[in-house]
Protein backbone atom coordinates (compact mmCIF):
# COMPACT_ATOMS: atom_id res chain seq x y z
CA UNK A 1 0.00 0.00 0.00
CA UNK A 2 1.28 3.37 -0.72
CA UNK A 3 2.13 5.89 2.04
CA UNK A 4 -0.21 8.45 0.75
CA UNK A 5 -3.28 5.36 0.93
CA UNK A 6 -2.10 4.72 4.62
CA UNK A 7 -2.50 8.48 5.80
CA UNK A 8 -5.77 8.95 3.89
CA UNK A 9 -7.78 5.54 5.04
CA UNK A 10 -6.04 5.50 8.68
CA UNK A 11 -8.67 6.63 11.23
CA UNK A 12 -9.03 6.00 15.08
CA UNK A 13 -9.77 2.80 15.94
CA UNK A 14 -12.39 2.60 18.85
CA UNK A 15 -13.56 -1.35 19.24
CA UNK A 16 -11.02 -4.06 19.35
CA UNK A 17 -11.59 -8.13 18.85
CA UNK A 18 -11.42 -9.11 22.18
CA UNK A 19 -8.70 -11.12 23.18
CA UNK A 20 -6.88 -11.82 19.88
CA UNK A 21 -3.40 -11.04 20.87
CA UNK A 22 -1.09 -8.84 18.17
CA UNK A 23 1.88 -10.77 17.54
CA UNK A 24 5.55 -10.23 18.94
CA UNK A 25 6.78 -9.36 15.39
CA UNK A 26 4.26 -6.86 14.87
CA UNK A 27 4.47 -4.98 17.94
CA UNK A 28 8.47 -4.51 17.35
CA UNK A 29 7.85 -3.56 14.33
CA UNK A 30 5.53 -1.01 15.47
CA UNK A 31 8.52 -0.40 18.04
CA UNK A 32 11.06 -0.30 15.62
CA UNK A 33 9.21 2.61 13.74
CA UNK A 34 9.05 4.86 16.56
CA UNK A 35 12.81 4.52 17.20
CA UNK A 36 13.63 5.01 13.60
CA UNK A 37 11.96 8.55 13.58
CA UNK A 38 13.67 11.68 13.51
CA UNK A 39 14.55 13.55 16.67
CA UNK A 40 16.23 17.33 17.15
CA UNK A 41 19.42 16.85 16.80
CA UNK A 42 18.98 12.71 16.75
CA UNK A 43 18.66 13.26 20.81
CA UNK A 44 16.06 10.32 20.74
CA UNK A 45 14.76 11.46 24.12
CA UNK A 46 12.28 8.36 24.05
CA UNK A 47 11.21 5.26 25.29
CA UNK A 48 8.13 3.20 24.27
CA UNK A 49 6.74 0.86 26.59
CA UNK A 50 4.18 -1.49 24.87
CA UNK A 51 2.00 -3.15 27.67
CA UNK A 52 0.73 -6.67 27.05
CA UNK A 53 0.68 -8.34 30.41
CA UNK A 54 -3.10 -8.56 31.65
CA UNK A 55 -2.19 -7.12 35.19
CA UNK A 56 -0.73 -4.74 33.98
CA UNK A 57 -3.55 -3.71 31.12
CA UNK A 58 -6.22 -4.47 34.05
CA UNK A 59 -4.72 -1.21 35.93
CA UNK A 60 -3.70 0.88 33.18
CA UNK A 61 -6.85 0.68 31.59
CA UNK A 62 -8.35 2.65 34.16
CA UNK A 63 -6.10 5.64 32.87
CA UNK A 64 -8.72 6.37 30.57
CA UNK A 65 -12.70 5.94 31.18
CA UNK A 66 -13.71 4.81 28.04
CA UNK A 67 -15.42 0.86 27.85
CA UNK A 68 -13.85 0.19 24.46
CA UNK A 69 -10.30 0.88 25.66
CA UNK A 70 -10.18 -1.71 28.25
CA UNK A 71 -10.96 -4.66 25.39
CA UNK A 72 -6.99 -3.81 23.65
CA UNK A 73 -5.06 -6.33 24.28
CA UNK A 74 -2.09 -3.76 24.17
CA UNK A 75 -1.11 -0.14 24.97
CA UNK A 76 1.55 1.98 23.53
CA UNK A 77 2.50 4.37 26.31
CA UNK A 78 4.69 6.87 24.89
CA UNK A 79 7.44 8.53 27.06
CA UNK A 80 9.97 11.69 26.41
CA UNK A 81 12.57 13.07 28.71
CA UNK A 82 12.58 16.71 28.51
CA UNK A 83 16.18 17.07 30.01
CA UNK A 84 17.26 14.66 27.29
CA UNK A 85 15.24 16.68 24.05
CA UNK A 86 17.30 18.99 22.15
CA UNK A 87 16.47 22.55 23.53
CA UNK A 88 17.20 25.59 20.92
CA UNK A 89 19.53 28.36 22.45
CA UNK A 90 17.43 31.15 21.39
CA UNK A 91 14.99 31.11 23.23
CA UNK A 92 14.87 27.78 25.24
CA UNK A 93 12.23 25.82 23.47
CA UNK A 94 12.24 22.57 24.11
CA UNK A 95 11.55 19.66 21.29
CA UNK A 96 10.22 17.02 23.24
CA UNK A 97 6.80 17.37 22.32
CA UNK A 98 7.80 17.32 18.27
CA UNK A 99 10.16 14.69 18.42
CA UNK A 100 7.25 12.33 20.68
CA UNK A 101 4.62 13.46 18.00
CA UNK A 102 6.82 12.26 14.97
CA UNK A 103 7.71 9.12 16.69
CA UNK A 104 4.57 8.29 18.03
CA UNK A 105 3.08 9.21 14.52
CA UNK A 106 5.50 6.73 12.52
CA UNK A 107 4.19 3.88 15.18
CA UNK A 108 0.50 4.66 14.25
CA UNK A 109 0.74 4.58 10.75
CA UNK A 110 3.19 1.05 10.66
CA UNK A 111 0.29 -0.11 13.15
CA UNK A 112 -2.45 0.66 10.41
CA UNK A 113 -0.51 -0.47 7.41
CA UNK A 114 -0.07 -3.88 9.42
CA UNK A 115 -3.66 -3.76 10.24
CA UNK A 116 -3.39 -3.06 13.27
CA UNK A 117 -5.91 -0.25 15.14
CA UNK A 118 -4.83 2.83 17.07
CA UNK A 119 -6.54 5.65 18.78
CA UNK A 120 -4.14 8.56 20.06
CA UNK A 121 -5.53 8.92 23.87
CA UNK A 122 -3.82 12.42 25.20
CA UNK A 123 -6.58 12.24 27.67
CA UNK A 124 -5.23 10.21 30.03
CA UNK A 125 -4.96 9.92 33.86
CA UNK A 126 -1.30 10.51 34.17
CA UNK A 127 -0.99 9.39 37.80
CA UNK A 128 -2.57 5.86 37.10
CA UNK A 129 0.13 5.37 34.09
CA UNK A 130 3.17 6.85 36.30
CA UNK A 131 2.29 4.91 39.52
CA UNK A 132 2.16 1.56 37.55
CA UNK A 133 5.07 1.92 34.98
CA UNK A 134 7.00 3.77 38.01
CA UNK A 135 8.23 6.39 35.65
CA UNK A 136 10.92 8.38 37.04
CA UNK A 137 9.53 12.34 37.33
CA UNK A 138 12.15 13.67 34.27
CA UNK A 139 10.25 11.39 32.11
CA UNK A 140 6.80 12.63 30.07
CA UNK A 141 3.82 10.43 29.20
CA UNK A 142 3.16 12.36 25.87
CA UNK A 143 0.25 9.64 24.75
CA UNK A 144 -1.01 6.21 24.77
CA UNK A 145 -2.85 4.58 22.36
CA UNK A 146 -4.61 1.11 22.48
CA UNK A 147 -3.63 -1.41 19.77
CA UNK A 148 -5.59 -4.42 18.62
CA UNK A 149 -7.74 -5.86 15.49
CA UNK A 150 -10.54 -3.74 15.07
CA UNK A 151 -13.58 -5.46 15.13
CA UNK A 152 -15.43 -6.64 11.82
CA UNK A 153 -17.99 -4.75 12.55
CA UNK A 154 -15.62 -1.69 13.65
CA UNK A 155 -17.25 1.19 11.16
CA UNK A 156 -14.83 4.19 10.66
CA UNK A 157 -16.29 7.51 10.12
CA UNK A 158 -15.58 9.28 7.01
CA UNK A 159 -12.87 11.72 7.50
CA UNK A 160 -14.09 15.57 6.97
CA UNK A 161 -10.60 17.16 5.74
CA UNK A 162 -10.61 21.17 4.71
CA UNK A 163 -10.52 22.38 1.32
CA UNK A 164 -6.86 22.08 -0.14
CA UNK A 165 -7.43 25.34 -1.41
CA UNK A 166 -7.72 26.63 2.59
CA UNK A 167 -4.94 24.49 3.90
CA UNK A 168 -1.61 24.72 1.47
CA UNK A 169 -0.82 27.33 -1.09
CA UNK A 170 2.01 26.24 -3.89
CA UNK A 171 4.24 29.29 -4.36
Amino acid sequence: MEMLDIIKNRVSVRSFQSGKQVPEETLIKILEAGRMAPSAANRQPWHFYMISDKDKLSVISGSYQAAWFKNAPHVLVVVGNREKAWKRGRDGYNAIETDLTIAMDHMILTADSLGIGTCWIAAFDPEILYTTMELDESEVIYAITPLGYPEDHFIPRKKDRKDPKEVYTLL
